[in-house]
């Protein structure tokens, strides 16, 4: 029989306490806030992955969807992406680097790193705003069909996209627009696209060496290219105009694809935005010497786990929403 006596003041950092396993409060609770949050981008995650693989002949190429990059014209697949990545490691390392500075009470390092952190995720926020914007936007154009479809334009002679204005003309025509007054149930038409459909039509019809490329993917992994008699016949089937991606409309391919990149990728960028005004406050209490005073920089390090998250999470997501 064990003759050891347990007494009261026996410590063990199981034992609860004002620091359980040697963390404040302040860390346990963000802690338990980033643990939430984490399953919160996993539910989300494993939304697209579903929603891709139960239409993947139809998804988007993101090869073909992210190519650009400010101030350059031309195909860059993913280059802008992967700069966005990069800014957004490089503000963690500097995260780790003010952290430790302050372990150190250097407080003019933890000012200079702090900095460099607020920077970085400036830029990136900047950067998928820029995104957004382009993606909304689009470049070339399409037409969707009365199933949803997306028919895209292709030039034969380069095999490379073609845009609404290589090939359509203009007609002497009224854009005609729902009005309330045509019934009582109507659409607004919302925006009007650079050309009518009529205008698609009879510029693809005049112009022999445009084709048509369908959103369903082949066995080779590439979206299926029709000869001139399958592209004219197709045609008939458009019944609108689309010019880049909202929540309704979406040249690229299937419209779940803008959904779930407005959504997975706009709530990151409202967690890296939050992530830079939070920083801003800790590093103007830093200038003032507010935690100088204290004798500690846990502040630091507690929103250094939240921007840690955050970056984490983007790998996740530049994983597998623009890689894979």
């Amino acid at each position: 029989m064990d003759s050891t006596v347990t007494t009261g003041t026996e410590e063990s950092v199981w034992g609860g306490g004002n620091k359980p396993l040697n963390a404040s409060y302040g860390k346990l609770m963000m802690w338990f806030f980033l643990v939430s949050d984490a399953l919160t981008f996993s539910g989300f995650l494993a939304s697209y992955g579903f929603s891709r693989f139960k239409f993947i002949e139809s998804w988007p190429i993101a090869d073909e969807v992210f190519t650009h990059v400010p101030f350059f014209h031309g195909n860059f697949p993913m280059y802008y992406v992967a700069f966005m990545t990069f800014i957004l490691i490089m503000s963690s390392v500097t995260m780790v680097l003010a952290v430790d500075a302050g372990h150190k009470m250097k407080k003019n390092a933890v000012i200079w790193y702090m900095f460099l952190t607020i920077i970085g995720g400036a830029i990136f926020v900047g950067s998928q705003a820029w995104e957004w914007a382009t993606f909304i936007k689009g470049d070339y154009g399409a037409v969707e069909t009365r199933g949803g479809r997306i028919l895209q334009f292709v030039k034969a002679d380069e095999n490379s996209r073609a845009a609404l204005a290589d090939f359509a003309v203009t007609l002497p025509e009224e854009r005609i627009v729902h009005k309330r007054k045509n019934g009582v149930w109507f659409d607004s038409e919302g925006y009007k696209t650079s050309f009518s459909l009529n205008e698609v039509m009879e510029g693809f019809k005049s112009n022999p060496n445009i084709l048509i490329r369908t959103e369903v993917l082949d066995e080779n992994g590439e979206k299926t290219l029709l000869n001139r008699e399958q592209s004219l016949k197709k045609l008939k089937e458009a019944v609108a105009v689309v010019e880049g991606a909202n929540l309704v409309h979406n040249e690229y391919g299937n419209r779940l694809f803008a959904d779930f990149f407005f959504f997975i990728t706009g709530f990151h960028g409202f967690h890296v935005f939050s992530g830079v005004l939070i920083n801003l406050i800790i590093f103007f209490n830093v200038i003032l010497g507010t935690y100088e005073k204290r004798g500690h920089y846990e502040m630091v390090e507690k929103v250094g786990l939240y921007w840690h998250f955050v970056d984490l999470v983007w790998v996740f997501v530049f994983t597998f929403f623009y890689l894979v």
